[in-house]
């Protein structure tokens, strides 16, 4: 029989499959000549087959080094599950009691083991080191490689240590797997595990049957919802970077009536499991994720991959997308991106050491360009895997809906010239406020207020500034600082730019901040713009009227305009479902919600209104941590920036929390702030504007009593003041 039949043959014995699938004959057939082989596949191309079928045809136990113990223990169990005794291939990890462990190495010596998947962390243990000097090792194949690189997306410091210890255990020929790596991170794994001479396999990163999409991060969760709901019965994975997101989400899609459980690293074993066999089994139909699930994981008709949070590298959000479509099938893969995101996992590499810090920010960095580029993603995402895509792919976002741009080099060079003129001593959003010539208490204590550059961009928002230092830092013209956090310097490619500036466009739709804050203060309905029922609004308005008369109050105090807006959209009809409308919340339903939902009842029976339920975004209770902690901290008096600085959020962020917690009936007193911020006779100008005033807004409250004289802070914190003791 020639080698050429015998290979397939083995394959049908073993596997059940007549045929190989792309590279992976070419790497067996490296394998069994004895070479060191570095395997470079995309989820679902079959990796674990190209270690699997040379271990059970050659002599001795391959080892196989593999990061999870799930994943250790689905892949053993699948082997198993071809018809071979159960000790053809067994785990060696912390998993397993001393009598099972003495049990896995007499299988192993007796020559009845192909296969042995080892931790690497049980492979650094010197019992394990004298254990293996004794086994015949056929090869090592080291799973998961990109782990062994710093610039990987999951590094482990461990695997550093795989050369060595496989030295001194004894030499075998060497096979490195990973289904991410872009050039760096793979010339990283050869070099460290001493195999730069490797025959290399490096199959097509183009998965033309994923469609790729990025969307603001404007209410995600009713996103979410709508989505899944949209696609009923098809499987999916969201993906969230905290464990709490995890759990919260979960529940919200339960609520809302969809078969969803959470899985992160927090849950014992048995539940994480048991929720992973659900998902596999198809009882349920989503999971809810951190990054740990699914590596390995081999269910065919994922539909979908979600992203709550932006991910910390583009390996990473490759990696994970993945998993979608196995089956050549449709793959929706959807991220949802804010700026903020980024910024977050910015602050959290602070205190790591300085290279540390280097490599991350560029992997966000290049996260973020993937975000907000205007070019196709399918085009972006090959070339940072080095791979060449000639024409837009025409099926992802990009090229579907193409994104404006605006021409912005002269907007460039204004703000890398304030960035020079305060000497690259400042951060992007006290720039910003510099540019837009609002006089900020920061503003005015550097005295910045005297600078040329002061209100030298005073044609556009603070936000669109944002956007172009953000383009500008993606586009390499500037730098944050790592030691002294986020100050911008301009770099020498910056430099240039200002001596001879060249076309520079600006993505216009990408402006996520712009889109996320109109989202949220426009709301969702007819004042915000659309969908909502005309008639019934206007009805909602002149109800408001009534009962602010009646109380005395301004009508935005009651229910503001967004919250009117969402009663048309949703026709709550009890008071329960009123407290889930935006910006209602118990205590305002309770207090001012029986005669709402009493108009909305007969209007939806007159009218014959079939309301769409199914499609109404339930929201869990909030148990919102951060919610409480801001109320205890202002019953202790404590200062906002404290409070700000101890959850890690800006003092405008901070605001926007408080008008939350007001607008949805609590009752704060933040008098201790006020009166030490703004005198005594501003305070009572501004309340007595608000008890005269049509609508809350800031910008037609700073009009009619003087941007000189007051700041947007000021009005905002009155305006909370004043809700709080009017209305609640």
């Amino acid at each position: 029989m020639n080698k050429e039949l015998s290979l397939t043959g083995q394959l049908q014995k073993y596997f059940g499959f007549d045929r190989f699938k792309g590279q992976q004959e070419e790497v067996i057939r490296s394998v069994l000549d004895g070479n060191d082989s570095f395997v470079l596949m995309p989820t679902g191309g079959g990796k674990s087959l190209c270690y699997q079928l040379p271990a059970l045809i050659m002599e001795g136990t391959a080892i196989v080094i593999s990061p999870l113990i799930a994943l250790m223990k689905n892949q053993v169990d699948s082997i198993r599950s071809f018809g071979t005794e159960d000790g053809i291939a067994h785990f060696l990890n912390s998993s397993l009691t001393k009598v099972a462990i003495q049990s896995v190495k007499e299988d192993v010596l007796s020559g009845k083991t192909k296969l042995l998947y080892v931790a690497p962390e049980s492979l650094t243990k010197q019992d394990n080191i004298d254990f293996l000097k004794n086994v015949n090792i056929s090869f090592y194949a080291i799973d998961e490689a990109h782990c062994i690189s710093e610039w990987g997306h999951d590094f482990r410091p461990e695997y550093r240590r795989i050369r060595p210890i496989v030295q001194d255990i004894g030499p075998a020929p060497i096979m490195a797997l990973t289904a991410t790596a872009t050039a760096k991170v793979q010339h990283d794994i050869q070099k460290n595990l001493g195999m730069l001479d490797a025959r290399v396999f490096k199959a097509s990163f183009n998965r033309p049957n994923l469609y790729y999409a990025v969307k603001p991060k404007v209410k995600p969760e009713t996103q979410i919802i709508r989505f899944i709901k949209e696609n009923e019965g098809k499987s999916g994975i969201i993906y969230c970077l905290s464990r709490k997101k995890v759990e919260e989400l979960a529940e919200a899609l339960q609520v809302n009536g969809i078969k969803a459980l959470a899985y992160h690293a927090g849950m014992d074993s048995a539940t994480r499991s048991g929720n992973q066999d659900k998902f596999l089994m198809e009882d349920v139909d989503v999971i809810v994720a951190t990054i740990a699930f699914g590596m390995g994981i081999d269910k065919p008709d994922v539909r979908f991959v979600m992203h709550y949070d932006i991910p910390k590298s583009l390996e990473g959000y490759y990696q994970e997308t993945g998993r979608a479509g196995r089956d050549g099938g449709e793959g929706q893969c959807i991220a949802f991106y804010s700026y903020k995101d980024i910024q977050k996992l910015e602050k959290f590499m602070q205190g790591k050491p300085v290279a540390e810090q280097e490599i991350g920010r560029q992997l966000l960095l290049d996260t973020a360009s993937y975000a907000e580029t205007a070019i196709c993603r399918r085009i972006m995402l090959l070339n940072y895997f080095g791979e060449k895509l000639e024409e837009p792919c025409g099926n992802c976002d990009n090229c579907l809906n193409p994104k404006e741009q605006v021409e912005a080099s002269d907007e460039v060079v204004r703000a890398l010239k304030a960035i020079a003129e305060v000497n690259e001593k400042y951060k992007a959003e006290h720039i910003s406020d510099i540019l837009t010539g609002k006089v900020s208490a920061a503003v005015k204590s550097f005295k910045h207020d005297q600078l040329a550059c002061f209100g030298s961009g005073d044609d556009h928002s603070d936000r669109f500034w944002n956007a172009v230092f953000r383009q500008s830092m993606i586009a390499g013209l500037i730098n944050k600082d790592i030691e002294n956090y986020g100050l911008l310097k301009i770099n020498e490619k910056g430099r240039q730019f200002m001596e001879k500036p060249e076309s520079f466009l600006l993505v216009r739709n990408h402006n996520y901040d712009e889109l996320e804050e109109e989202a949220s203060s426009a709301g969702t309905g007819p004042s915000g713009g659309s969908g909502g029922d005309p008639e019934l609004f206007a009805m909602l308005k002149d109800l408001r009227k009534k009962v602010a008369k009646k109380h005395n109050l301004p009508p935005f105090v009651i229910f503001q305009d967004p919250s009117l807006s969402d009663m048309s959209i949703q026709y709550p009809v009890s008071l329960d479902e009123l407290k889930f409308i935006q910006g209602v919340g118990e205590g305002k339903a309770r207090r001012y919600g029986k005669e709402f939902v009493e108009l909305i009842k007969t209007y939806v029976e007159e009218n014959e209104i079939e309301r769409a339920q199914d499609l109404v975004v339930k929201t869990v209770a909030n148990k919102s941590k951060m919610k409480v902690f801001i109320i205890q901290s202002i019953d202790r008096k404590l200062s906002f920036d404290d409070i700000a600085d101890s959850k890690g959020i800006e003092l405008r962020d901070l605001i926007t929390e408080l008008e939350a917690i007001v607008n949805s009936g609590t009752k704060i007193n933040i008098d201790y702030y006020i009166d030490e911020i703004i005198d005594e006779d501003h305070q009572e100008e501004v309340y007595d504007y608000f008890r005269e005033a049509e609508d809350d807004s800031v910008t037609a409250a700073l009009d009619e009593l003087g941007e000189d004289e007051y700041t947007e802070e000021d009005i905002r914190l009155m305006r909370i003041k004043f809700i709080s003791e009017m209305g609640n």
